[in-house]
């Protein structure tokens, strides 16, 4: 009987041991509970504002450094810096685009929208408070395409201010003999704050590294498909926005279909 006793009380150690191991676990999955995401857009602002004013693009480097006397900071070259505010989650976030070079105008395209497709070399790096760290967290130096209906929304937005390079061409405007070369492509840089990154708010986030974390993204966009359609109905995606307020991806018309947004329900046109 006592050992049936013991065993007894054993297994209420474990149970209770478990209970208190899942417990911490779930504390320690989702650290993210308290955030006050309003509070947190305005110290991500406060921290690149600072580094903005802390440092300058030097050209002949291609490269952001620490300011010096005699160059110009970040913040105060409005020539090339312009920001953008975004609405997530009915909290307003401010996005800052750097332009070094805008991209080859085009009688054909123009800028993307945010539903077209992109084809972009980029890099990626994180902020620590208002320090930028020096190492990449991402890289792609070849060329990667991707639709902007699907990428953080700092992408999004922010890259819609560039326009896309040129096709290089052999002599007398011939099929170019080398490697696929863009010629007068746009390129700068994006700074986006947590909450257009990767937020903790949203659930597909986490574990992510990146959560909370302002980032950087050096962008070099090569070409665009404009009016990109994705369901192939006829219609481009961008007018695929029944509430009209310029996100598509948040329009669902088909009730026998609710979880499909209309720009991939080739039954809605």
């Amino acid at each position: 009987m006592n050992k049936i006793k013991n065993i007894f009380l054993l297994l209420l150690i474990g149970v209770a041991l478990m209970y208190s191991c899942d417990t911490d676990n779930n504390a320690f999955a989702n650290p993210f509970l308290d955030i006050n995401y309003e509070e947190l857009a305005i110290t991500d602002n406060d921290s690149i504002v600072m580094f903005l004013k802390n440092n300058y693009y030097d050209v002949s480097l291609d490269s952001i450094k620490t300011l010096v006397p005699g160059q110009v900071s970040l913040f105060d070259d409005t020539s090339k810096l312009q920001s953008m505010q975004v609405i997530d989650n009915d909290i307003e976030h401010t996005l800052y685009i750097y332009t070094i070079e805008e991209g080859q105008p085009s009688p054909v395209k123009g800028n993307p929208t945010v539903m077209d497709s992109v084809y972009v070399k980029y890099k990626g790096r994180a902020f620590i408070s208002s320090e930028l760290q020096t190492s990449n967290f991402e890289v792609n130096e070849i060329g990667v395409w991707f639709t902007l209906s699907a990428v953080v929304k700092g992408w999004k937005h922010g890259i819609t201010k560039f326009l896309g390079g040129e096709l290089k061409k052999g002599p007398n405007g011939g099929v170019f003999n080398g490697p696929i070369t863009y010629l007068n492509s746009g390129k700068g840089f994006l700074i986006i704050p947590s909450g257009l990154a990767y937020p903790s708010s949203n659930t597909g986030n986490y574990p992510n590294t990146l959560v909370n974390t302002n980032l950087l993204f050096f962008i070099d966009l090569l070409d665009t498909v404009e009016d990109t359609d994705h369901d192939n109905d006829g219609v481009p995606s961008i007018q695929e926005d029944a509430d009209g307020d310029g996100d598509p991806t948040n329009d669902f018309s088909d009730n026998s279909n609710p979880s499909v947004p209309d720009y991939l329900n080739p039954n809605i046109n």
